[in-house]
């Protein structure tokens, strides 16, 4: 699931575990789920650690996005959605993002599982109203589960495969029946739903992109747009939960505004000249040279590196195994033995970032060195399936000198090449057909060229004829949804808490669908397999065996050509924010900040100043 978790403390657990669990065979009643003990937050807690309870409300923040947008429906394929609209809806549960796999009560008032687990019951919250005043029931739960099953995206399908049926027992009592109870997180999984107004969407094709704003329940309202361009989401006043321990101390902003740019780069230059307040920064090169203008040096501008503690899961080049080029595993292999990471990091990333080695990197769950005891127990059942070298050997990426005079990976790369049947004819590498090892690497935008063009630079050594293609967003997402790439750039987010989105992420059966975020193509049955067993793992230390049996498969099939990842939030913003203490330690919490009227004329100026004249 999409969420943010923490390493944890060992305890084997065979299921959810609610804030008011005992040993009783009745149903048990709670304000909280975790798949990772007990909840830290009592019933009736009165805040999040983390906020300022007491944050003013008001003022504005201004935010970027990149490329255009042309729907406000995400839910679905077609269209491209807007940036933002998740402010528009309350989920059942809402997330702690200072806890590892915790959700609290929100539109649901209270949580009730039965002693077997084969379903879960959310009560709704009383108070809870659509900005049009009508309430919030168990009907509108229903349709929005039905709904984004059968017209959503793809990744519902599989998220929920394992619910037998929704059904609404009275107006706020809505119940989810189980197929089976050895999926975990299901309960978990359901309440990070957003339950969407039945009745604004019964006279809607929800399978069309929407431009116009849809009705919401959440913290803010679409106010205005400009198609493809700017959205303004304006705080509502009278927002139902507003004073419920989930929500106090955030949404703090009377009005979010999103700017949308064609690119990073121009997106930095706004930053610079005061049309955006805040931003984040993922260009190592940018965090470390583009920030020296007057603005900063007046003390206008501020930067922090906040450090956080998500797992980091698997950014890399991912292969399209849909085609037949990347089909054998030496030819993907040779692709990994020429990414020369340690230059890269020397010299375009100003030695940031470090090195990715696992699909769950940064977390108990990634594999290294040989497997041993229970892992090795569950990969022994499938000996002559997967790589032989796999029981003997610990998986290595290659490492350089930084030099980047990569001679030995080259050598490695060209007898790979050569036992896939590529041989070197007049410096271009072909096949026994003749054809030319010639492929595509599509991005979403120019800031990765700068990445993708050494590399490029290196494999062209290897006769090879790759190319790169730039598009913006919007038609990189249709691309992508179509499986219409040879090679692109892929980012797998993982938690401590892996389960029902690993079908999503690698099994066959989601190779072929549309949509899927199997990006790479896999269809492999034994990684099907292993993504059943993650699923159904029944207390904490088989989820940690299984899941580091599923990231060695993995690895050994060179499906991905790994890259790096950052351990901190780089930022940026205008000063006139406040912050609480602290940060949680799984998201960049920009909700809570406020903004602090007694700096916000001093900035204003500043931005009038730095606006070119």
């Amino acid at each position: 699931m999409d969420r943010r978790t923490l390493l944890a403390s060992g305890l084997a657990i065979p299921f959810l575990r609610p804030a008011a669990a005992a040993a009783q065979q009745g149903p048990t009643r709670s304000h909280a789920l975790s798949l990772l003990g007990d909840p830290a937050l009592p019933a009736g807690f009165p805040h999040w650690p983390w906020v300022n309870p007491d944050a003013p409300k008001g003022g504005e923040i201004a935010l970027t996005a990149l490329g255009s947008f042309d729907s406000f429906n995400q839910y679905i394929l077609r269209g491209t959605a807007a940036v933002g609209l998740g402010n528009l809806y309350d989920t059942l549960l809402k997330e702690s993002a200072d806890e590892a796999s915790t959700e609290y009560c929100h539109l649901a008032a209270a949580i009730e599982q039965p002693a077997d687990r084969m379903g879960v019951t959310f009560e709704l919250h009383p108070a809870a109203r659509w900005h049009d005043g009508k309430p919030v029931t168990a009907e509108d739960v229903v349709w929005t589960f039905n709904t984004l099953r059968q017209s959503g995206r793809p990744f519902y399908r599989a998220y929920w495969a394992d619910v037998a049926e929704v059904v609404a027992e009275s107006p706020r009592r809505v119940t989810f029946r189980f197929r089976t109870n050895e999926n975990r997180e299901l309960a978990l999984i359901l309440g990070q739903m957003p339950v969407l107004p039945k009745h604004w969407w019964e006279s809607r094709d929800f399978a069309r992109p929407l431009l116009e704003a849809p009705l919401g329940s959440g913290p803010y309202r679409l106010e205005r747009f400009e198609s493809g361009r700017s959205l303004v989401y304006r705080r509502v006043a009278d927002y139902w939960a507003k004073d419920l321990p989930t929500a106090r101390g955030t949404a703090n902003y009377d009005v979010m505004r999103y700017e949308y740019f064609r690119d990073s780069t121009v997106a930095l230059e706004a930053f610079k000249a005061g049309q955006i307040d805040f931003r984040t920064e993922n260009i190592a090169k940018d965090w470390a040279t583009a920030y020296d203008f007057p603005a900063m040096q007046r003390g206008l501008v501020k930067r922090d590196e906040i450090r956080h503690e998500l797992p980091t899961g698997m950014q890399a080049f991912a292969m399209n195994l849909r085609r037949p080029l990347f089909q054998d595993a030496r030819v993907r292999r040779a692709l990994i033995e020429v990414f020369d990471f340690e230059w890269m990091n020397a010299n375009l990333f100003y030695g940031s970032y470090t090195r990715t080695t696992s699909y769950f990197s940064n977390s108990e769950l990634a594999s290294s060195g040989i497997p041993e005891g229970r892992e090795l127990e569950i990969l022994q059942a499938y000996k002559g399936r997967v790589p032989d070298r796999l029981f003997t050997e610990p998986y290595r990426l290659p490492v350089t000198d930084g030099s980047g005079n990569n001679r030995e990976g080259l050598r490695r790369a060209l007898d790979l090449l050569r036992g896939a049947g590529w041989t070197v004819r007049d410096r271009k590498l072909v096949n026994a057909e003749g054809q030319p090892f010639a492929f595509e690497i599509l991005l979403n935008g120019p800031s990765f060229e700068r990445i993708a063009l050494p590399y490029v630079q290196t494999l062209q050594r290897l006769g090879m004829e790759p190319r790169i293609r730039t598009i913006d967003p919007a038609q990189y997402q249709v691309r992508i949804d179509a499986f219409d790439y040879d090679m692109t750039v892929d980012g797998q987010g993982q938690s401590l808490s892996p389960g029902n989105e690993q079908r999503d992420f690698w099994t066959g059966a989601k190779a072929g669908e549309n949509g899927s975020q199997n990006v790479a193509g896999i269809a492999n049955p034994v990684v099907d397999e292993l993504v059943e067993l993650v699923i159904a793992a029944p207390d904490r230390a088989e989820l940690v065996a299984r899941t580091r049996a599923l990231d060695r498969v993995l690895l050994w099939n060179d499906y991905m050509i790994p890259q790096w990842h950052s351990r901190t939030f780089r930022v940026a913003y205008w000063d006139k924010f406040g912050r609480p203490p602290r940060n949680p330690k799984y998201a960049l919490a920009i909700d809570s900040w406020w903004v602090e009227r007694n700096r916000e004329g001093a900035v204003e100026q500043g931005k009038r100043e730095a606006k070119p004249q």
